[in-house]
C-alpha cells in the first residue's frame, strides 16, 4: 500500500470514528446488534465470533460455525487496543504501519496481549466518550472492521 493510499485509509478510519458515535448504550443494544450481526453474518455464511462489551463487561458473544478458541483469543488483543488507545483496533494498526511502527515494548504494551488488527471498534457515546467495544474475529483484518462498521452504522441508522 502506498504512503497517499494508507494515508486516505487512515483519514477515511478516522471519519468512521466521527461518524459512528451512540447517544446511549445498554444491555437490551448490546442484543440487539449483537443479534443483527449474528444474523447477517449467518446469511453471508461468515465464520467470525462477534463480542460485545460495556466497561470491560461481556453483553454479547457469539461465535459460529467454524471459529475456533484462538479468534476469542484475537478478540481479547483487539479489545485491549481499543482500551488502551481510545480508537478501533484497524485504525491503531494503520497509524503505527503510516509511521513504519509495530505495537511492541516501544509502545509501551506486550504484543501478545495486545492486537493493532482489525476487527474492535469502540462504543464511543457522545459527550462522554469510548465506553465499550464491538468486536468480530474470523476473517481478514480489513474485513473484520468492514463488517463492524458496517453493522454498527446500520444499528445507528448512519
Amino acid at each position: 500500500m502506498s504512503d497517499g493510499d494508507l494515508s486516505a485509509l487512515i483519514a477515511s478510519l478516522e471519519t468512521q470514528e466521527e461518524q459512528l458515535v451512540f447517544t446511549r448504550f445498554d444491555n437490551a443494544d448490546a442484543w440487539r446488534l449483537g443479534s443483527a450481526m449474528v444474523a447477517a453474518a449467518t446469511e453471508r455464511a461468515l465464520a467470525v465470533t462477534i463480542d460485545i462489551r460495556r466497561h470491560g463487561h461481556q453483553l454479547f458473544h457469539a461465535a459460529l460455525p467454524g471459529t475456533t478458541a484462538d479468534n476469542d483469543a484475537w478478540i481479547e488483543r483487539k479489545v485491549n487496543v481499543v482500551n488502551r488507545f481510545a480508537a478501533a483496533s484497524y485504525l491503531v494498526g494503520r497509524r503505527l504501519a503510516a509511521r513504519g511502527a509495530v505495537l511492541d515494548e516501544a509502545v509501551g504494551v506486550e504484543p501478545r496481549l495486545f492486537a493493532a488488527h482489525g476487527g474492535a471498534f469502540p462504543i464511543r457515546i457522545r459527550d462522554v466518550g469510548v465506553v465499550g467495544t464491538v468486536t468480530v474475529s474470523g476473517l481478514p483484518q480489513a474485513d473484520d472492521h468492514a463488517f463492524v462498521t458496517e453493522m454498527i452504522g446500520a444499528f445507528l441508522g448512519v
